[in-house]
């Protein structure tokens, strides 16, 4: 034990810009820190069905197999490939990032073969490549692909793809981890199979948990497996007997309470805010960071026609360490903003605009920060030009 009394632990202030988590909404907080009740409290079974409910509303899905999983993404992706591949299945898997990079992951270890469809680290899924993949290998079980690539800032063709996966009569895995709240994610009218997501993003909530969706098709591959899933704890097949409707539910595991309450409160939010007015919200602060980068003279990493709007690779001029950067924003501004990773590692910022992070103040705050470190540091750039070029996009 340390000489030192341990007292209780108090967070510094930050202002959460990175690749994730983004800022936690004050209604969020709030519901976290409500009275914890049983997980099989009939109260809370119905919280349950509430939280169902509004997670068809986020995907934009009838799926009657959507729920959180207790986990952050990372849980939701293995819950996906854990309960579809089995040892022996071809997957295609796109890779133009670090999490395309773990999907391959995912299903090396449950003993299947990942056909890799690689594109450039800033560039989307290529649908020809895939398309020549999937006519290449009749047989493949699943095509799997991050919609939204959160180490690049990327988009990719989630409609083309699930429908190249469709026509070659594979299931698709989607990658929204980044995507849910901030762009559209329609589930259903992409026919996207299994779809992962996550509470920290363009939720507004905080890290732990990881909305998933699974379609009929999905559910019909899941009953038609060889051997059980490999995962205890991630078997839907148990799983879904404590996440299904109504009062009688078989206990499984006592599920994140007070977690839950955070994820109900914020998508709560995003019902009343309505999907289309999140999207727009997060396209128009984009816009605004966009125009005050390109301003100050720091161009984004990624073509105008592939950006997300709520992740933004932003290159580092020359000359500058990115990282100096980073720590000086952390300790004189309170703000936090990620690193690149992989192959932009130490040539890019990422700047999230994610849920309630996608303000027009986190924007100004941020220009304002970065245009002051890096004129202390002698960068290339243009100051004073970023705060009015960002307030002509947001207020014209």
């Amino acid at each position: 034990m340390p000489d030192q009394p341990i007292r209780p632990f108090s967070p510094p202030t930050r202002m959460l810009m990175g690749p994730g988590p983004s800022d936690v909404h004050p209604r969020v907080l709030a519901a976290m820190a409500r009275p914890t009740i049983g997980h099989l409290d009939p109260a809370f079974i119905g919280l349950m069905d509430e939280i169902k409910a509004l997670l068809h509303y986020a995907f934009a899905t009838a799926n009657p197999l959507t729920m959180p999983v207790s986990g952050p993404g990372s849980a939701g992706m293995e819950a996906c490939f854990v309960n579809l591949v089995e040892p022996g299945d071809t997957v295609v898997v796109c890779v133009n990032g670090v999490f395309g990079g773990r999907m391959k992951e995912n299903v090396e270890r449950l003993g299947a073969t990942a056909l890799v469809v690689e594109d450039a680290w800033g560039d989307p899924v290529d649908p020809m490549k895939v398309k020549a993949a999937l006519a290449a290998h009749p047989g493949a079980k699943a095509l799997a692909f991050v919609h939204a690539e959160t180490s690049t800032g990327v988009e990719s063709d989630a409609a083309t793809l699930c429908r190249l996966a469709r026509e070659a009569g594979a299931l698709s895995i989607v990658d929204a981890v980044t995507s849910l709240g901030g762009i559209p994610v329609p589930v259903d009218e992409w026919g996207a199979d299994a779809v992962y997501s996550g509470s920290q993003k363009c939720l507004s909530c905080a890290p732990g948990l990881s909305p998933v969706t699974f379609s009929p098709r999905a559910v019909a591959a899941m009953a038609a497996r060889k051997g059980k899933c490999r995962s205890w704890f991630l078997d839907f097949a148990l799983v879904t007997a404590y996440w299904g409707s109504g009062a009688k539910r078989a206990y499984h595991h006592t599920a994140p309470i007070n977690a839950l309450y955070g994820l109900h409160e914020s998508l709560v939010m995003l019902h009343e805010e309505g999907l289309e007015a999140a999207w727009a919200r997060h396209a128009r602060c984009h816009a605004a960071l966009v125009a005050g980068l390109e301003a100050m003279g720091l161009p984004l990493a990624v073509a105008p026609a592939h950006r997300l709007p709520q992740l933004n690779s932003v290159r580092v001029p020359d000359g500058i360490d990115e990282g100096l950067v980073r720590a000086r924003l952390l300790e004189r501004f309170g703000l936090e903003i990620g690193a690149g990773l992989g192959a932009l590692a130490g040539k890019v910022w990422r700047i999230g605009l994610m849920g309630q992070s996608a303000t027009p103040s986190h924007v100004l705050a941020c220009l304002t920060a970065l245009e002051t470190v890096l004129s202390g540091l002698n960068a290339p750039i243009r100051p004073g030009a970023a705060v009015p070029a960002a307030n002509a996009a947001l207020f014209g």
